[in-house]
């Protein structure tokens, strides 16, 4: 029967893992030894545990890169403050009921504390361990415990600004979903870890305060014991115990002053990986400036020589200082590069004109100011070399076609900080940009303000402010959306290959995506191009959907459905409402995303049927009489404001015949207005119409 029994328990414990039962049995022990009486021996092995834990503990905190690397810190603070109480009560215990029989009786590491650090003076124990609890509660563990609790306020204060910024990049296609997954997932843990700090620090202070009611407990109720239980002399029986009670004190409070230090060191940590360890960054930081080190020699050396000074002392540290900067500095020169001789230029010899002098435009082009050139060198590992990489790719991703290579080039007769971009040599955006600063945008709802430079995001025109670095917590915590300089350049950037991705497709890029689509539909591609339609159709189709912000991904539907109507019509604005039909439920999806109701605007009924009889009659958006034109433009205009204000996509649901007319025409005025057709919404959608245009007309 025992090993069936053995086997089973075996088993158990496989499937849990050691690991796992690690934390139960610590805490069942910690209970454990304020109920049951311990010897002497099992108290001397607890306390060098515990010893061995606070050193532990402290260690990994310097060499710890951030915070969020000993994020289970909270904990350990609670179990380490609870294994001292209870070993406070163990050895209490044991003091009180075998103290008179010498100054061993509680174990060995409790003498050797009480003797040997103290030198057996029990006065002088009082004041070491009134000092070392002063050390620890009054400044280490208050000061602790105020950077935990702003820390966990800024922290949380910030969240909504930092997953603005977070949204921003991967709307820019500078980050995936998975990467913005992880620091969604970095940004909490990282206001539970600081709110989880500033609950712990009270742990710590409360075990301070313990410290001294424990011990002034052990000193009266050891005289008491001492002297009417065990018939001792009062003062025998005052340094007994005071001695074994200062000893327990010392013991207890050594480890709790290491672990303070190590809460300290890990909430007033600032850096990230790059700056290294605390280690690194002290020596970094504090003694590689030769400056610095020089006129500190130089300070001490002076000191060293007035008399009645400890001259050896200061003149042996200015010394080793001065040594010190002097080798920095002859390592700094070493290290720094020898000069690049010019070569002379030598005049070029006039050449006569040839085809090679005619340079092609670039498609899409980025000029820049000096200042900028280190966002776009690539021995410098320029930021924004690799965000507009990332523009690309996520453009290619999301509309459907691969766009031209963005062409970097710096120019001169631009400010320093200005940049340009161009679309086939032709001017389409402009901005300013400061490497080193922060870009602190106001999306509506800031609580504070910030010193800065005033200014207006160069992609979405909205209130912002150039701001130091330094700032960027409080600009968070205010509201602010924050981004570098390079995120600016590059949200700019993909907010133009948006609006301009018609112009973008060329001949070239219609071309290679059909090219790039034959590799898996070859016969579908060859019967309609150039068989049925000509490039050029085809690329005219596309371009109208792109106008429209209507993406292509879907180009299987695209093609099949070109090729079902071309034999009937070759006129690209008929196929565009014939590919617009077929990619409705697509159309409606990147509008109303995960909703069954759409909630649209509609023309008045009387208004609709004048503008369909235009449109029969032959008639176009410059046929509408004037003042009919003027009340549409103006009420659309106040009908997909009250929209945007709701949160709602400004849609215009129209018959099938207006769509074209009513989206050229209101486009230019309403750029944010989308134009569908009655036969574009998919049976599955559920219409709600919101707002009436045209009923005053």
């Amino acid at each position: 029967m025992a090993n069936p029994a053995m086997a089973t328990m075996q088993n158990v414990f496989g499937r849990i893992g050691y690991q796992q039962m690690a934390a139960p049995l610590l805490i069942i022990l910690i209970l454990a030894m304020m109920v049951l009486p311990l010897p002497p021996f099992m108290l001397d092995l607890l306390f060098t545990f515990n010893i061995a834990i606070s050193v532990i503990v402290m260690l990994v905190a310097i060499y710890t890169l951030k915070p969020l690397d000993f994020s289970i810190f909270p904990t350990i603070l609670l179990v380490t403050t609870l294994l001292r109480l209870a070993l406070n009560v163990a050895s209490t215990r044991v003091v009180l009921m075998h103290g008179h029989a010498g100054p061993d009786a509680a174990g060995k590491v409790i003498e050797a504390f009480g003797h040997f650090l103290v030198g057996g003076n029990y006065a002088i124990g009082i004041i070491v361990f009134a000092i070392l609890v002063i050390i620890n509660f009054v400044v280490i563990t208050k000061g602790a415990g105020r950077v935990a609790e702003v820390s966990a306020r800024f922290t949380l204060d910030a969240m909504p600004g930092k997953q603005m910024a977070i949204d921003a990049d991967l709307n820019a296609g500078l980050i995936g979903e998975d990467e913005a997954r992880k620091r969604r997932s970095a940004v909490a843990q990282e206001a539970e870890f600081y709110g989880s700090m500033d609950g712990a620090s009270k742990f710590v202070r409360g075990d301070a305060v313990a410290g001294i009611i424990i011990m002034l407990i052990n000193v009266v109720g050891g005289l008491f014991v001492g002297v009417l239980q065990h018939n001792m002399d009062v003062g025998a029986a005052a340094k007994t115990y005071t001695l074994l009670t200062i000893g327990d004190g010392l013991v207890a409070q050594i480890p709790a002053l290491i672990i303070s230090i190590a809460a300290g060191m890990v909430v007033t940590r600032v850096g990230d990986e790059a700056s290294g360890d605390i280690s690194q960054q002290f020596i970094a930081q504090m003694f590689n400036k030769p400056r610095v080190l020089a006129i500190t020699a130089g300070i001490l050396g002076t000191l060293g020589l007035i008399p009645g000074m400890p001259n050896f002392v200061f003149l042996l540290l200015a010394g080793s200082l001065g040594a010190l900067a002097w080798n920095l500095n002859k390592r700094a020169e070493i290290q720094r590069p020898p000069p690049v001789p010019v070569a002379p230029s030598v005049p070029a010899e006039a050449q006569e004109a040839s085809w090679s002098d005619v340079a092609p435009l670039d498609v899409l082009g980025l000029e820049v100011g000096y200042r900028l050139i280190p966002l776009v060198d690539k021995s410098q590992d320029g930021e924004l070399l690799r965000r507009i990489r990332g523009i690309r790719k996520k453009f290619a991703q999301e509309v459907g076609y691969l766009v031209s290579p963005v062409h970097i080039r710096d120019n001169l007769e631009l400010k320093p900080n200005a940049y340009r971009i161009l679309l086939k040599g032709v001017e389409i955006g402009q901005g300013e940009a400061f490497p080193g600063q922060l870009l602190a945008i106001n999306p509506g709802r800031v609580v504070g303000t910030l010193p800065g430079t005033p200014t207006k995001d160069p992609a979405f025109g909205l209130p912002a402010l150039w701001i130091e670095s330094g700032l960027r917590d409080q600009a968070q915590a205010y509201g602010y959306t924050v981004v570098d300089a390079s995120t600016v350049v590059a949200t700019h950037l993909n907010h133009l290959i948006l609006s301009h991705a018609a112009e973008l497709l060329g001949r070239q890029e219609a071309q290679a995506l059909l090219d790039h689509l034959a590799k898996e539909m070859p016969k579908l591609i060859e019967d309609l191009v150039p068989k049925v339609l000509p490039l050029g159709t085809v690329q005219k189709v596309l371009q109208n959907l792109l106008d429209e912000g209507v993406h292509i991904r879907d180009m299987r539907t695209i093609v099949e459905t070109l090729a079902d109507h071309a034999v009937r019509t070759q006129d690209p604005e008929v196929l565009t409402a014939q590919v617009r039909n077929a990619l409705g439920r697509a159309i409606v999806q990147q509008l109303y995303a995960g909703s069954a109701e759409m909630q649209v605007m509609s023309l008045d009924p009387q208004l609709e049927r004048i503008l369909v009889q235009a449109v029969s009659g032959g008639g176009d958006a410059a046929a509408i009489e004037p003042g009919m034109a003027d009340t549409l433009v103006r009420e659309s205009a106040v009908a997909a404001q009250r929209q945007e204000e709701l949160g709602l996509p400004a849609v215009l649901l129209v018959p099938a015949n207006l769509r074209t007319l009513l989206s050229r025409f209101l486009r230019r005025s309403i750029p944010q207005l989308k134009v569908l057709a009655h036969s574009e919404v998919p049976d599955t959608k559920t219409i709600k119409v919101t707002s009436i245009i045209g009923g005053r007309a």
